[in-house]
């Protein structure tokens, strides 16, 4: 009798050798396949990121979380520059508020300098005026524009430099130089470009007169150089050079003003940024200004932004003590406020031709 076949199978029990075979993904077929399109696969529920997304999140909390970081580090700088800047606002006097108008000053009694701010532009610009140059003091006739800040105060000073110039003065500061080292050394020391080496036995360093004479005197070589802030005081201060008799006070002037510019340079970086809330309160000791902390904040931001650097300087004849102001002083200011294309000094019968140069040195640096 032939066996009937079953319609079912009879399996025995127990493991069968070898692998256990996997079970493949089902695949999607996409509408496009059989023209020549692809086959996606599907891995079902429970599938990881693809680690590409993953790299992507971690990176955006990161540049997140540093973002976060410079917001918090910049609200700390504030509240440290802003303490700071409060007593260097206690520092200067009710009358010279009251003297003050419609731009941007920067004044000390043996170096007086007006800085102009053109953020359309992104250009600054700076009015060197020689502290010998001789003007007309309100109220008191021709004299000294030095003078005027020895009389009266930054009052006075304020009053005859916008009256000589024209251009109103809206901030002033007062910068107190033998505290000034102790601010360049706190932002690590400033870069200074020496235009010709320098050699100057003034301010001999020892109380003994045996040793003065023995002293070789203050050395700078020409070039590029990293001062501190001692050193920074020291070539700001040097009247005569005994490698160039010709030098004299406008050459000092000039060094004076690379000392305040490079340290300005230097409180707008990056650097000085990430550690205002360790010395924020300090930068601002050796001043007296009625600038706010946003005042100079933005001033910082203006210098960092500045795409050029324009340098001017008024001049005039020297008759031994007095400088006599050059007619072409009023073209400069011109310069200045951006009514007059940019000229350097002219050859003419001044001492100190007046004229204004694009880039880090002052006009007449050799």
């Amino acid at each position: 009798m032939a066996r009937e076949e079953k319609p079912y199978r009879v399996y025995r029990g127990g493991r069968a050798k070898g692998k256990v075979p996997t079970v493949r993904p089902a695949r999607v077929r996409t509408s496009d396949e059989g023209k020549g399109g692809g086959v996606a696969d599907y891995r079902g529920p429970g599938t990881s990121t693809p680690k590409r997304a993953r790299w992507g999140l971690r990176i955006g909390l990161a540049l997140g979380a540093f973002v976060l970081l410079l917001i918090v580090w910049a609200v700390a700088g504030w509240f440290s520059v802003s303490s700071g800047v409060s007593d260097a606002n206690k520092r200067l006097t009710p009358d010279a508020k009251s003297a003050l108008a419609s731009r941007a000053g920067d004044m000390h009694s043996d170096s007086i300098l007006l800085l102009r701010t053109d953020p359309s532009h992104h250009r600054l610009y700076y009015l060197s005026i020689p502290r010998d140059l001789r003007v007309d003091i309100p109220g008191y006739g021709p004299s000294k524009i030095n003078a005027a800040y020895q009389i009266g105060g930054p009052r006075l000073a304020i009053r005859t430099v916008a009256t000589y110039t024209d251009i109103p003065v809206n901030h002033v500061v007062i910068v107190n130089f033998p505290q000034f080292k102790e601010l360049i050394d706190k932002l690590g020391g400033i870069t200074i470009d020496v235009p010709r080496p320098i050699v100057s036995k003034f301010d001999c360093p020892f109380r003994s007169l045996v040793r003065c004479s023995r002293f070789r005197g203050w050395r700078f070589r020409a070039g590029t150089q990293h001062l501190t802030g001692r050193r920074a005081l020291i070539y700001s201060r040097v009247r005569e050079n005994l490698l160039d008799p010709s030098e004299s006070d406008i050459t000092r002037g000039e060094r004076n003003q690379q000392v305040l510019q490079a340290t300005m340079s230097k409180l707008a970086s990056f650097s000085t940024f990430m550690r205002l809330p360790l010395v924020g309160g300090s930068l601002v000791k050796p001043l007296a200004t009625d600038l706010s902390t946003n005042d100079f904040m933005s001033l910082g931001w203006a210098k960092f932004r500045a795409g050029s650097t324009i340098h001017c300087r008024l001049g005039g004849t020297s008759t031994g003590s007095d400088i006599t102001p050059s007619e072409d002083n009023a073209k400069v200011i011109l310069m200045v406020l951006g009514k007059s294309a940019v000229q350097p000094p002219a050859p003419s019968g001044d001492t100190y031709p007046p004229g204004c140069i694009y880039g880090t040195r002052t006009p007449g640096a050799r």
